[in-house]
């Protein structure tokens, strides 16, 4: 790699737009050079529904990544998410042509084709396909089928779908603020990307990527994506609950949740108040037994909903890497013992993995998503200089093998 390359995720979420700027070094090594962040307006549950003030938040968010990171940004990888994503897994297979034994590349692409031959809903798009195992004649966990011999080729994919409209107004938003969008990354698989190791892949793992108005999950089974979704219930949620239940204003409600609320084991038995110390708000105290109660309520509710929605006991036993939370709402006490109880496995929170750059993107699990942004754009750019060399020595050995 001659030249040092720029990576930039940009996250638009319910509470926040979060943008980081990476720079794949000559000697390609990733650093976080630039970060910016600036409050999220006119997104609900995820979506925009007020490009015009969107917008605006983008800019800034953008303006102060750019400022510290002394460059000037032109593209950027973009997270989109929602309770419209969907994900599916399909098999598609084919024969093999009677003249010939070995699996050429004709034919992986041929049966990649045959499993992404499925039908999803009118004005829905593909947004990721992701290649989960390769069979040959029946024998599973293939890596890559490529020059093996066989008569029966088979593929399995996960595939991410959504609603085309809903993701283009993402688009419009970032072209708004004169940015090129080079790809659309679904947030729970930019969260895994920078949170789970290879390793807990392969002992099957659930990552949970808890935002202000959703959660995005996706799940690993033998290293493999074996499903992906949206709840459209996020930490915004427990906030209301507060505070319609404890009667505060939002804002208190929110500083109640992030400083003092504890949804642990024993926590609905917690003594003692807490002051709001609002000369406007005329309540005093919080009991701390009825806000932890109040919380833990709300979030019990939504990691069964999830659980429901994976039909996770058919799943247990599999995750041996256990349940790895992410995402601001993260932060919040004692959810990884929640969820522990709850799904019946061992759970952690999450942050994502150091990389050289300001050491607050890894010390809180709020930018999971927009690290992970910038790590699947290195990947992808490496994968793409991969397939170049490759290509150019296939053509170098072909003016010296003829035919090849």
């Amino acid at each position: 790699m001659a030249r040092s390359i720029l990576h930039v995720g940009l996250e638009i979420g319910t509470t926040k737009v979060a943008a980081v700027i990476g720079e794949t070094r000559s000697d390609g090594l990733l650093r976080i050079i630039g970060v910016g962040e600036s409050p999220s307006r006119g997104v609900r549950k995820g979506e925009i529904v007020d490009i015009g003030k969107i917008t605006l938040c983008l800019n800034d968010a953008v303006s102060e990544a750019e400022e510290k990171a002394d460059r000037e940004i032109t593209e950027v990888v973009a997270a989109v998410t929602g309770s419209h994503l969907e994900g599916l897994s399909n098999r598609g297979g084919i024969q093999i042509p009677e003249d010939r034994d070995e699996i050429e590349d004709e034919d992986v692409q041929e049966v990649e084709q045959s499993a992404l031959d499925v039908t999803i809903p009118t004005g829905n798009v593909f947004l990721h396909t992701i290649v989960q195992r390769y069979y040959v004649d029946g024998q599973e966990g293939v890596a890559s089928p490529l020059g093996m011999i066989g008569r029966k080729l088979e593929a399995e994919f996960h595939i991410v779908h959504g609603t085309k409209t809903r993701i283009q107004n993402n688009l419009r938003c970032i072209r708004e603020a004169n940015l090129k969008v080079n790809n659309v990354v679904m947030s729970a698989v930019a969260s895994s990307q920078a949170v789970i190791e290879q390793t807990e892949r392969d002992l099957g793992a659930l990552v949970l990527d808890i935002g202000g108005g959703t959660t995005d999950y996706i799940l690993f089974r033998d290293g493999a994506v074996r499903q992906t979704g949206v709840l459209a219930v996020g930490g915004d949620h427990i906030t209301n609950d507060i505070s319609i239940g404890l009667r505060v204003p939002t804002k208190w409600a929110e500083k109640l949740k992030v400083e003092h609320a504890d949804v642990g084991p024993g926590a609905a038995n917690a003594r003692g108040t807490v002051e709001i110390e609002d000369p406007t708000y005329a309540g005093g105290m919080i009991e701390r037994r009825m806000l932890n109660i109040v919380a833990e309520a709300r979030l019990r509710e939504l990691f069964n909903l999830l659980k429901r929605r994976l039909n996770f006991e058919r799943h247990a036993q599999f995750i041996g890497g256990g349940i790895l939370i992410t995402g601001g709402t993260a932060d919040l006490k004692g959810i990884a013992l929640l969820a522990s109880e709850v799904f019946g496995v061992p759970a952690r929170v999450a942050v994502p993995r150091p990389v050289m750059g300001p050491s607050i993107l890894f010390e809180s699990p709020r930018f999971s998503t927009a690290v992970g942004l910038v790590l699947y754009a290195q990947a992808a750019q490496e994968a793409l200089e991969e397939i170049s060399i490759f290509d150019r020595l296939r053509s170098k050995i072909g003016r010296i093998i003829p035919g090849l």
